[in-house]
């Protein structure tokens, strides 16, 4: 059974910094796709970040990129969001994702169960 557990996250001032991290367990994600999203209650999903197998190449949203950053550490089974920079417009759920299984931007196989971040001064 694969499973995926999130954690970090919380509240940070804008401008501030925050580190997610996406434990997998039950599959290799040594060449699978891991990727994060966020929601809120006001916006429907939207792309964050995705790396690929290797981790050789990794995307970025456009309201993230220069200040969110995604790491991964396949040995460990393990997946990171460093988030710098932080302003109020990141207030969000985010979620991790693992194996990118089709077309559509966000059809993952396995989703995290979600971690809240707060950006509020």
């Amino acid at each position: 059974q694969v499973r995926i557990v999130q954690s970090g996250g919380g509240l940070a001032q804008p401008g501030g910094s925050l580190t997610l991290s996406c434990a997998v367990s039950g599959l290799s994600i040594s060449g699978k796709s891991m990727a994060w999203f966020c929601q809120t209650s006001a916006r429907e999903r939207e792309f964050v970040a995705a790396s690929s197998g290797a981790g050789v190449h990794t995307f970025y949203g456009e309201s993230v990129k220069g200040r969110l950053t995604s790491s991964r550490d396949n040995a460990n089974n393990m997946a990171y969001l460093q988030m710098d920079r932080l302003n109020t417009e990141d207030t969000a759920v985010y979620f991790c994702a693992a194996h990118r299984r089709g077309v559509a931007e966000d059809d993952y196989a396995y989703w995290g169960q979600g971690t809240q971040v707060t950006v509020s001064s």
